[in-house]
């Protein structure tokens, strides 16, 4: 059983695993529909978040130690600028404002259950939960000390962590995935129309 500490001295650059519990998992390559879905959600929040200067995002390169026996490398993860000033300089001794993770066959268990509470008690404002396979996505987000899930069966996604962010539900089904150019163009159409009913 390892500790944070002793995982991270062991973890390369390259290696994608996580520290669950103490014990190393490491994650296995994923098909092209897992591959296609992270690309688009990956490339689309990261636009956004930078064309708003919101923070930063992360893809399964930054480590999140959330307590001694649990670090994790999730699928994406956003950090608010206050959290950007805050970041070590080889992992995030803290939990990110929203984490997005995809479901694999190797990981579900794990994502919905360890992963889920260890994120749960360590301060995650946003848990998605997205599957490529069967389109069963989940989203969840803090109410007081726990995730309350939200968007059940919802055409559109909003999220609160990620201020004026939100997907179509069709956009995360479609098989090819939408230009990101295109979703880009309408998130911005709805922040301008936004503005001026206020």
């Amino acid at each position: 059983m390892l500790t944070s500490e002793e995982f991270l001295d062991w973890l390369e650059p390259g290696i994608h695993a996580d520290l669950i519990g103490g014990e190393i998992f490491m994650h296995s390559p994923v098909n092209l529909k897992h591959a296609e879905m992270m690309n688009f959600v990956d490339r689309l929040l990261a636009a956004h978040i930078e064309s708003h200067d919101l923070g930063k995002l992360h893809r399964e390169q930054v480590a999140v130690r959330l307590s001694a026996r649990d670090t994790f490398l999730p699928d994406l993860s956003f950090f608010t600028k206050a959290q950007v000033a805050r970041l070590g300089e080889t992992h995030a001794a803290f939990a990110p404002a929203f984490v997005l993770e995809a479901l694999s066959p190797s990981t579900k268990k794990r994502d919905l259950g360890p992963k889920f509470a260890a994120y749960e008690g360590h301060g995650v404002q946003e848990y998605w939960i997205v599957d490529p396979q069967a389109g069963e996505h989940r989203f969840f987000r803090r109410e007081g000390d726990v995730f309350a899930e939200f968007a059940q069966g919802a055409a559109v996604i909003e999220s609160t962590a990620i201020r004026g962010f939100w997907v179509r539900r069709s956009w995360l089904d479609a098989d090819p995935k939408p230009r990101v150019a295109a979703c880009l163009a309408e998130l911005a159409r709805a922040t301008k129309a936004a503005r001026r009913l206020r």
